[in-house]
């Protein structure tokens, strides 16, 4: 469904992704040429498609800040699933990045953009950082194209290292390294043939190295950092996801992670970070004030076992927070409402009932990803913004006794999404996603999975 004059009507209310007293809304939306063109009572239009939300509550479209959609082929690797970062990424990523081949991305890539589709999620960065002169094939290419015919905005985080990090042994098949001339050229090439600067852009792209601390000299950081401004295009690294970032910046630098990153130009508003767990206060402050961005991935966090980010920390200093699945090799099943749910109860558990409301962890799976992302027309239910919104079910067993229905997509535990909009377009219809043949990519996964697999 394309057409240009759409109205919602009959949700039980409204989340916004602002804050505060306009957290809130109730009425109708109405949709017109991909734009948000009235909330409230919407009078009867000639030529309008009418979406009946009854029962259902609308939010904005969830934004994903950090992905690695290759990785949605290498789920519950069994060597791999009880073991800490170093050694999961030597038994995953480093073990079956060779065998990535075409067929395998456009599978992992239409896979895992259907687990955003599902869970409501409209905007995806996704950090790919296998670009091996080995390959036959474009990975971009196939990523910017399976996201326009699913209908995501998409934002190309493209990684990469000039060095070699070593794991927690020596005997794996090391990742494709570049100099960095070739990187960014290689990038700028990707910059002027994809990324649109404008602020509902559907494609993207940053300059991303694998981590800062590891990947790159400190000269080579700054260079970096220049040229991506000079590209007009932003900044992302993984950075802070477990102690041992701390004490290798400690014992090589005599500095921590942000202030090392701070002091070779890699932070302000066009720089965001996955993971930041292990900060101090100081750090929070300098990322606060600077308005570096944050990517919270609270499941592959707690999966791997490298602890919590202080996201609500981060947020009472003013700092700029979203949300992100990472990649589904550390997060078997890589849903933003199952996301949303975890980032609310992890930091209750550990810092009391007040820590976190619903709302706030909205506010960052929506318009603090949209920010972060620099998509400043994306991000929020109002009169203007890109019409990127969900309708989300409130109807399951699980959902019955809700004193307050517009809390379900936070606290029910997972998405039960009905219908997506992503710049008006109908990407999810009925909980179906048009034009996706489910059951033949599910089989065409299960081919991929066997294959990697036999090859090992």
């Amino acid at each position: 469904m394309n057409q240009t004059n759409i109205v919602i009507r009959n949700a039980s209310g409204i989340l916004t992704g602002q804050r505060d007293t306009l957290a809130r809304r109730r009425g109708d939306v109405h949709i017109r040429d991909g734009v948000i063109a009235g909330i409230g009572e919407i009078a009867p239009q000639p030529g309008e498609v009418t979406v009946d939300a009854k029962g259902g509550v609308i939010t904005p479209g969830l934004v994903c800040t950090h992905h690695h959609l290759f990785q949605s082929m290498l789920k519950g690797v069994p060597t791999a699933i009880d073991a800490p970062l170093e050694t999961w990424l030597r038994l995953v990523p480093s073990t079956y990045w060779s065998r990535i081949d075409e067929t395998a991305l456009a599978t992992a890539a239409s896979v895992g953009m259907a687990e955003l589709l599902l869970s409501g999620c409209t905007t995806v960065a996704d950090h790919h950082y296998l670009f091996a002169d080995s390959y036959r094939y474009d990975p971009a290419h196939v990523l910017f194209d399976t996201a326009g015919r699913m209908g995501l905005r998409f934002v190309l985080a493209r990684g990469g290292t000039t060095q070699s990090r070593r794991l927690d042994t020596d005997d794996i098949i090391p990742s494709p390294n570049e100099d960095l001339d070739t990187m960014l050229r290689r990038v700028g090439d990707l910059a002027a043939r994809y990324n649109d600067p404008a602020p509902d852009a559907m494609r993207r792209v940053v300059l991303a190295p694998n981590t800062p601390t590891w990947g790159m000299t400190p000269d080579e950081l700054r260079v970096s950092a220049q040229a991506a401004r000079d590209m007009g295009i932003g900044l992302h690294s993984h950075l802070s996801e477990t102690v041992n970032y701390v004490t290798f910046c400690m014992e090589r630098y005599g500095m921590r992670p942000v202030q090392f990153v701070a002091e070779h130009g890699w932070t302000g508003p066009d720089v965001w970070y996955a993971h930041l767990v292990h900060l101090d206060a100081e750090e929070i402050a300098l990322l606060a004030s600077t308005g570096t961005g944050m990517a919270h991935c609270p499941q592959s966090n707690c999966r791997l076992g490298s602890g919590i980010a202080p996201a609500p920390a981060m947020m009472r200093a003013g700092g700029r927070v979203s949300l992100a699945v990472d990649g589904a090799a550390s997060n078997e099943a890589c849903d933003m409402g199952a996301e949303m749910h975890a980032a609310w109860m992890i930091h209750r558990a550990i810092n009391g009932p007040a820590s976190v409301t619903s709302e706030d962890v909205i506010h960052w799976a929506t318009a603090g990803g949209a920010k972060v992302l620099g998509l400043d027309a994306v991000g929020t239910v109002r009169e203007g913004m890109a019409a990127d919104l969900v309708v989300h079910g409130v109807d399951q067993p699980r959902h019955a006794g809700l004193h307050d229905p517009l809390l379900a997509p936070v606290v029910s535990g997972a998405a039960d999404v009905r219908h997506v909009f992503a710049a008006g377009r109908h990407v999810v219809v009925d909980g179906q996603i048009p034009g996706v043949d489910m059951p033949a990519l599910m089989a065409r996964a299960a081919q991929v999975v066997r294959g990697l697999d036999l090859a090992a």
